[in-house]
């Protein structure tokens, strides 16, 4: 070790304190095991990240014996969701029915969400939350993995641990010090963010909006619209090149608005370039990826917090018990990805067949756009709405959190 570098050993280290992270975080300490996390921000306030809790994240809150806090939280909750096309108002999911403890979709600013497991973290000793620190590399002995090479405010810090979870997202440095080949999905599209001001005129309930080859999606914030702008891939210098003004006219028309004004400039507009990927290898001896680091999501239907959150309970299912006995070996971890890559492949699938099929014609046609038949189908049989609903509420495979980890 340098002279000057920190050292600390524990039981796993968490590197990333996005939704992934928070959660393998909380719930390992829960187990009992002594755990660190790394987040390399000194504050978990970033803007335009993915904000919806489904109902099956909520189901996780709730099997923890946190949700009557979480719901204390600034929060909207969607019960139903619909469309906008060419004027049309259609709705497309009805969550009221889901057989969960939270019929709908919350909408929590996801730095309230991070800064919630955190203070419930906290309540646990063997769970430590490591600020400004970020993950760099990975230790090895020969083969195996055996912590982390990090930099925190006082500088270098080694991690030593029998088990190192990456869950910092899908530029992953752990992904890359691991070499694990990422196998890419494609994605025709890209997003920009932004906020408009709450207008009394729009109607609530619509999501998304769709006019002349045009795709806003708006998501009702309380006092704004958290608001997405879909592109054709690549198209973002063009877009803004266009000027502020050309973006402005093409949002008001887009939301029903006489204006968009409190856009001040294109600086208040963020790009998200969308990936679609995913590993086919997760772990090493030593080291298990997960979250957006094992399979970056579309945006199509906001599940990404959802598989991750999904992914933490699963590994913190199967790895807490072998994580105590210090047994933990491959196999444990190999049981992780098996149980993880179905759903994941499923909703990849599913988000690809929408984007390809469905999103790029849109953008590609540029003209005024037919109701789709399977559309039409769901407001003259309402039943079938939650069909849609199932499947972006509780996803594919739902992961439940185990009574009492630390006994298991």
């Amino acid at each position: 070790m340098a002279s000057g570098t920190q050292s600390i050993e524990t039981t796993a280290v968490v590197v990333g304190g996005g939704p992934a992270g928070m959660m393998t975080g909380y719930l390992l300490a829960r187990a009992g095991i002594d755990v660190v996390v790394l987040e390399k921000h000194a504050d978990f306030l970033r803007d335009f990240r993915g904000d919806t809790v489904h109902p099956s994240t909520l189901d996780v809150i709730d099997e923890l014996g946190l949700l009557q806090d979480f719901l204390k939280l600034p929060h909207q909750e969607i019960s139903s969701a619909g469309a906008d096309i060419e004027g049309e108002k259609l709705r497309l999911a009805d969550f009221t029915h889901l057989p969960t403890a939270c019929k709908f979709v919350a909408l929590t600013p996801q730095w309230h969400f991070l800064d919630f497991l955190a203070r419930e973290g906290a309540k646990f000793s063997s769970f430590h939350l490591l600020m400004h620190t970020e993950g760099l590399d990975l230790r090895r002995d020969g083969e195996r993995v055996i912590g982390v090479r990090a930099q925190g405010p006082a500088g270098p810090l080694e991690v030593t641990a029998d088990l190192v979870i990456a869950t910092d997202g899908r530029h992953s440095s752990m992904r890359a010090a691991a070499g694990f080949a990422v196998k890419e999905l494609g994605a025709p599209i890209d997003v920009l963010w932004f906020r408009l001001n709450d207008d009394e005129s729009t109607h609530h309930e619509v999501l998304g909006r769709i006019s002349s080859g045009q795709i806003l999606v708006m998501l009702d914030r309380g006092d704004y619209w958290q608001c997405a702008l879909v592109i054709a891939k690549g198209s973002a210098d063009r877009v803004k090149a266009q000027g502020i003004e050309a973006f402005r006219r093409r949002v008001a028309a887009l939301a029903g608005r006489s204006s968009a004004d409190e856009i001040a400039s294109l600086d208040d507009v963020k790009l998200l370039t969308v990936k679609v990927d995913r590993l086919e290898r997760w772990c090493a001896p030593g080291l298990i990826i997960i979250g957006d680091a094992a399979h970056a999501m579309s945006p199509v239907g906001g599940v990404g917090i959802n598989l991750a959150i999904q992914d933490a309970v699963a590994t913190a299912n199967i790895l807490s018990a072998p994580l105590r006995r210090r047994a933990l070996d491959l196999d444990h971890l190999e049981r992780v990805r098996r149980r993880r890559l179905f759903p994941t492949r499923a909703t990849q699938a599913l988000q690809i067949t929408i984007q390809n099929r469905l999103i790029a014609p849109v953008l590609e046609g540029g003209g005024r756009l037919a109701v789709p038949w399977p559309l039409r189908l769901l407001q003259h049989l309402p039943i079938l709405q939650r069909l849609p609903a199932r499947i972006i509420g509780m996803g594919f495979r739902p992961e439940h959190v185990r009574a009492d980890a630390a006994s298991l």
